[in-house]
């Protein structure tokens, strides 16, 4: 459905990057798929493009703009190569570029966004631990002072990019309980006493590392916090929220997949006498689909306006966020029902595009989150 957000600069950028997955991703996301991973090169040809620029200064080599419409069409067109672990990896350092650029020291702006954004190196945030999930007011992860140095102790897990980045944000409380105690650090890969491992057998995002990563008296100096102390959670708020924009898109990307492929396919296979498209079952869930859909875009550009106008629409966003999800969801279901028993061959896109539907549900805060951070958003 053609937006009335679309300007001629967007649409070159929507079909740069959809040109950028059809010829450089998707042909080969089976293989990437079972092997659990992505070629490191493919983050410098996605860097060339711009996809980590948005947000960040050109004196660190971004675009030097923002732009929230450039930020759905990436998770769009990348979520139409069909495996949303590709997605994850090549784009999961989006969400901790922003801290760095807003509230790092200018030594680690340097050090770190030049290389991010060139796709050399990849950066991780660190916010979920094993014992609270989406609860991040009861941080565990503890960083003492000592001397001129923060000493952190604790664990992260589902961390996204945990193992092959280079570059960490890492949330720890260094004061009381609460989200007011927690502050932000910055921790490189290697640093004595941080370890990962990797989660392994996931239900999907095969293609994305994912770990958990283990802090044993880690000592970082005191000019690595990010921000201020104790100030941590109102510094990335506004980051959760793109963040949520981003999976927003990544489902109506997803969506949209799981529709041109049921016509595809429903085009193609014939029953009864005819091609499946001509019976009227299927015509309609077609036409369910692409309603479903039309209202999630249309609500997800209404949001980006909003984002560009310095409105950041909290309510709307976690409100979409659990929408999107249900017509994500809603779509895999009717074109594994379409495709019938060929859907359920690994290999297909409507197979894993089924089996991934639940990642982007939980991933980013819950549906149940959501529904009530957007209820407390809304005054009751």
């Amino acid at each position: 459905m053609r937006s009335i957000y679309e300007t001629p600069d967007r649409k070159v950028f929507q079909q740069t990057i959809a040109k950028f997955v059809a010829s450089e991703i998707t042909p080969y996301v089976d293989e990437w798929d079972e092997a659990g991973e992505i070629p490191w090169e493919l983050h410098a040809k996605a860097g060339a493009l711009g996809i980590y620029g948005l947000g960040i200064d050109e004196a660190y080599g971004g675009l030097g703009f923002d732009d929230c419409f450039m930020r759905v069409i990436i998770g769009v067109e990348v979520a139409r190569c069909g495996a949303g672990g590709v997605g994850a990896a090549l784009g999961g350092c989006n969400i901790m570029t922003g801290p760095l650029q807003a509230l790092a020291s200018e030594e680690i702006k340097r050090k770190t966004l030049p290389a991010i954004m060139a796709g050399r190196e990849g950066g991780a945030l660190c916010i979920t631990e094993p014992s609270g999930g989406s609860d991040v007011a009861n941080m565990e992860t503890h960083a003492v002072r000592d001397g001129d140095d923060f000493v952190i102790n604790g664990s992260k897990t589902f961390i996204t990019g945990g193992m092959r980045a280079k570059h960490f944000v890492v949330g720890a409380r260094t004061g009381g309980p609460g989200l007011d105690g927690i502050s932000l650090f910055y921790v490189e890969k290697g640093a004595p006493g941080f370890t990962q491992t990797a989660l392994a057998k996931k239900m999907g995002w095969w293609a994305s590392d994912t770990a958990t990563l283990y802090f044993e008296d880690v000592r970082v100096p005191a000019s690595d916090m990010i921000g201020q102390e104790n100030m941590g959670f109102l510094a990335i708020m506004n980051n959760f929220n793109l963040e949520r924009v981003g999976l927003i898109a990544t489902a109506l990307g997803c969506s949209k997949l799981c529709l041109s492929e049921s016509i595809r396919y429903a085009q193609e296979r014939h029953t009864f006498g005819k091609p499946l498209i001509k019976h009227q079952v299927i015509r309609h869930k077609i036409a369910e689909m692409s309603s479903r859909i039309d209202a999630l875009e249309t609500y997800l550009n209404q949001i980006a306006w909003m984002v560009n106008e310095d409105e950041m629409p909290v309510a709307e966003i976690c409100k979409a966020k659990f929408f999107g999800t249900q017509v994500y969801e809603y779509c895999a279901r009717e074109a594994l029902q379409i495709f019938g028993g060929a859907g359920y061959l690994r290999g297909t896109p409507v197979e894993r595009l089924y089996r991934e539907v639940r990642v982007v549900a939980i991933g980013g805060g819950s549906e149940e989150i959501m529904r009530d951070l957007a209820v407390r958003q809304m005054g009751l």
